[in-house]
């Protein structure tokens, strides 16, 4: 990649019953807003509509970065629980794709964000748990107000984490999720809390034992806050570090 190239981003989708025009059927689509931020971060985005996992390694095989996007809650089954009466029905197709995906991508090292369910994903693909509804848990419901009402959260960060390394020690986060993160996945810190509550609000593989891969996930829609884009900067500038190693690799092997 040259230096004027973008990197290229792929963006998980929704995939359910749209309304558009006359019009009422299955699709498969995703808020403007997340390629804008992919767009205003320097990089270029795809979309990745659920399919077949046995195609993520093709897939991914034309990325340069990953970005797991926000959507209904993971399927309870796929972490070792019932579920609850407030999850969502599961979303079978979008989780066993998303799943594919952030498997072989950590496999390759390839650099991947998680944005809300995006969390959660990367969380359950590395043999952690969910919190199926904070209200429970927490005796509250600020983390999801309902009827598409964000909330501003104070979160955080730890120090040391890359996380941290990036916004700073704190920052106002726009949340929108019933559930969390309960047992942390394998290789996974905890990178942010919520400054009230102490809800886990940000994960990332541990940076002393992958100081080279980027793997970040928050529980809050940074998407929200286009004035603010320090995470998909992150994640485009790890893309563009990751496919420049990557090349570099090729030629020395050539």
């Amino acid at each position: 990649m040259s230096g004027c190239e973008q990197p290229v981003l792929g963006l998980t989708t929704y995939l359910q019953q749209a309304q558009t025009g006359v019009w009422d059927v299955q699709a498969s689509f995703l808020p403007a807003i997340y390629l804008q931020g992919v767009n205003l971060a320097g990089g270029t985005a795809v979309l990745l509509p659920p399919q077949q996992p046995d195609v993520a390694d093709r897939v991914l095989d034309g990325l340069d970065g990953l970005i797991i996007t926000g959507g209904r809650d993971v399927d309870p089954a796929t972490y070792g629980q019932n579920r609850h009466p407030s999850t969502d029905e599961p979303a079978g197709s979008r989780d066993a794709w998303e799943f594919a995906l952030v498997e072989r991508a950590l496999a390759r090292q390839l650099p991947v964000l998680g944005i809300c369910r995006g969390a959660q994903v990367l969380n359950v693909v590395l043999g952690g748990t969910l919190h199926q509804h904070l209200p429970d848990v927490l005796g509250h419901n600020r983390h999801q107000l309902g009827n598409a009402v964000f909330t501003t959260s104070a979160v955080v960060t730890v120090p040391g984490t890359r996380l941290a390394e990036l916004i700073g020690e704190t920052t106002d986060a726009q949340c929108y999720h019933h559930q969390g993160i309960d047992r942390l996945g394998r290789g996974l810190v905890v990178s942010a809390l919520d400054g009230a509550d102490r809800t886990i609000e940000a994960v990332e593989l541990d940076p002393g034992a992958y100081p080279d891969q980027f793997a970040l996930a928050v529980q809050w829609h940074p998407e929200e806050r286009l004035d603010d884009l320090r995470l998909f900067g992150a994640v485009v500038e790890a893309a563009r570090r990751y496919t420049h190693t990557r090349s570099v690799s090729r030629e020395s092997v050539s």
